[in-house]
């Protein structure tokens, strides 16, 4: 059994907070002598207790990768070493190592080191020095935080009292950034205290966003692009306390937890403004950090004993809430290997009290007997598994190299998260109960197409305007009538065709009616005359000059002879050429042609072949005036019918 574990369990923990509405300081004391407020922490040692090990973190591999003074310890998935790397450097405890491929970024002293865990057993160097910063006297310069993007190759580093700096994987500095900003003379970020103002936190980077998140002293959050040093939003939230700690989601919602006024606050992530606020009971703000699942629900374990989830929406759920009277919850959760749910940690103590006194509520606890491990989704409520240490859990540490190292809750829930192949019943059970895709999350590149048709299609609007408005006809009459004489084309076009389709039949069961051929070139006639219309001083689009001015092709006429094409009822194209009279075919000298004959000879091929513009000329005055009249009074016969009661 874990000798540094069984002793940092039995110890007394006084927790002292601040009510929502008052600031309350967040310290750990070895006496009981602080001022209000205060946490007191008093943890019973044994001489020559095990070594500390700090919070790990699970590397892309599988592995748990935590420093233990001045080594950086890898550690398989069942808690046995994997690896050790001596740093010559103390490590910062403070601060998690960040990982991108095979490489393990971490900060020991005042440099930023980069191992290759890979070439410990090669002639290779498993480490080098990426960043070193001298620090003042007093370490008033020191490095306070570390993140790494794979997908834009940078790394980030906040220097306290220097700024936020930008480095390529290959040690380049891209850009830096101070919080103190002037746009056009105007001041953005530490606008009440200049001097005194600087970044005191680590970046945050989300990658759904693409943005940096990082805030300072004076309460401002700032959001940064993170491919460059352009600022997307500022975000003063000095209302609701100037320490905080930020955690992305994935659903457009950035959650921002204030430990000592005990408040979660729902971030617009593209504009920076407040989308909701709830108060969750009192936290520690030592290491219990909010843990955002892949739902989007981000959950945080009080000291009141509950785990409270809020969702994007800021709608919140209460978990655990059946022991919470005797228990507390003073880390944070971790996720599973599937990312919907997470691992908590409850300690049981044997008594609770909580008292408020003036501004401040107390929360004391003493004599804890166990921790009670749970797995839960919290998108769904369903909890799958617990386990209780010391018991069903004690062997997972009693027979692993953790066994000589001090550990807390945090690095058990670590395990069991990398321990996946030894629970995988828990990730498959739970995947197949609430992993489902969420038809509301974003996607860019469907988002780009649509802005792209809705472009193209704003500029086919504006062009078949600037067309449209150009129309003489438009011009002369307006839009009213426009329209008018449009609909009134549309109307005689349709009655020109009922007729035609009624005379083609008709001649087509009498093809020696010369009076229905007559009506019927008419009609043709009268129907192009429309259309030409239609399709050109009154179309949507522009005028086309052509389309007036293009003869008729039905009917042909000639001195002798005059043509009609239609089509009959059995879908067969007729032509049929009609003799006008046979005196005039002899006194032009040309010999005659028998009814049955499929030509004349006597007819030159000159005649034949008409020209359709020469032939409209030829064919004088026409009933096309008559037709239209006829189609007139057929309209107004329609309107009348239509308005009648």
């Amino acid at each position: 059994m874990a000798t540094g574990m069984m002793w940092s369990l039995y110890l007394l923990v006084c927790f002292q907070f601040g009510p929502a509405r008052s600031e309350s300081r967040v310290l750990q004391k070895l006496d009981t002598g602080g001022g209000g407020g205060e946490i007191v922490s008093l943890a019973a040692r044994a001489p020559g207790a095990a070594r500390a090990l700090s919070s790990p973190s699970i590397a892309h591999d599988g592995r748990l990768v935590a420093c233990s003074g001045k080594d950086l310890l890898g550690f398989e998935p069942n808690g046995s070493f994997a690896w050790i790397v001596p740093l010559g450097h103390m490590c910062n405890d403070s601060i998690s190592p960040v990982f991108e491929g095979e490489q393990v970024y971490l900060v020991a002293d005042d440099k930023v080191i980069k191992v290759t865990p890979q070439n410990v057993h090669t002639a290779e160097p498993a480490l080098e020095v990426f960043f070193s910063h001298n620090a003042t006297s007093g370490r008033s310069e020191e490095i306070i935080g570390l993140a790494i993007s794979g997908s834009y190759s940078s790394l980030f580093l906040t220097i306290r009292k220097r700024g936020l700096f930008a480095f390529s994987l290959r040690g380049e500095l891209q850009w830096s950034i101070g919080p103190a900003l002037n746009l056009f003379d105007y001041r953005l970020g530490c606008k009440r205290n200049v001097s005194g103002c600087y970044f005191d936190s680590a970046p945050v980077l989300d990658q759904c966003e693409g943005a940096l998140y990082i805030s300072n002293t004076e309460g401002q959050l700032y959001s940064l692009y993170i491919d460059n040093r352009g600022i997307r939003w500022i975000q003063d939230l000095s209302s609701h306390g100037k320490v905080m700690t930020v955690a992305p989601g994935n659903s457009a919602c950035l959650y921002i937890v204030f430990p000592r006024k005990s408040i979660v606050v729902g971030i617009d992530v593209s504009t920076g403004s407040i989308s909701w606020t709830q108060n969750i009971g009192p936290i520690s703000i030592e290491k219990n950090l909010p843990t955002v699942d892949s739902n989007g629900w981000m959950s945080i374990g009080s000291l009141d004993g509950t785990l409270y989830s809020i969702s994007p929406d800021g709608d919140m759920r209460k978990f655990l809430a059946k022991t919470a009277n005797d228990s507390v919850i003073h880390v944070g959760p971790v996720l599973d290997c599937s990312g919907f749910s997470m691992y908590v940690a409850k300690t049981i103590v044997e008594g609770k009290l909580i008292q408020t006194i003036g501004d401040y509520t107390y929360v004391s606890a003493k004599k804890p007997s166990f921790i009670l491990f749970t797995l839960l989704a919290p998108a769904t409520g369903t909890i799958y598994w617990t386990g209780e240490y010391p018991g069903e859990l004690s062997n997972l540490l009693s027979s692993s190299d953790l066994n000589d190292f001090t550990i807390d809750e945090t690095v058990v829930l670590t395990l069991l998260s990398a321990a996946r192949q030894k629970i995988a019943w828990t990730c498959r059970q739970a995947k197949a109960k609430f992993v489902q895709a969420d038809p509301g999350e974003p996607s860019y590149v469907l988002l780009l197409i649509f802005l792209l048709v809705v472009i193209v299609i704003q500029a086919v609007a504006i062009l078949f305007c600037c067309i449209f408005w150009r129309k003489k006809r438009l011009q002369d009459n307006g839009l009213q009538k426009f329209l008018e004489k449009r609909r009134s084309l549309h109307s005689k076009r349709r009655i020109l065709g009922k007729k035609i389709l009624e005379l083609e039949q008709k001649a087509a069961e009498d093809a020696s009616s010369n009076e229905a051929l007559g009506q019927l070139g008419e009609m043709v006639k009268a129907k192009e005359g429309v259309e030409r219309k239609l399709y050109g001083s009154y179309s949507l689009g522009r005028d086309e000059p052509g389309l007036e001015q293009q003869g008729s092709s039905l009917p042909l006429y000639h001195d002798k002879y005059r043509s009609h094409s239609f089509h009959s009822s059995q879908k067969e194209s007729i032509t049929i050429f009609n003799m006008l009279s046979d005196t005039s075919s002899s006194e032009d000298g040309t010999s005659s042609c028998s009814d049955d004959s499929e030509s004349c000879s006597g007819t030159s091929s000159g005649e034949m072949e008409l020209d359709e513009s020469k032939s409209a000329e030829e064919a004088g005055p026409s009933d096309t005036a008559n037709v239209e009249e006829g189609v007139q009074h057929e309209l107004e016969k329609q309107h009348q019918h239509c308005s009648a009661p």
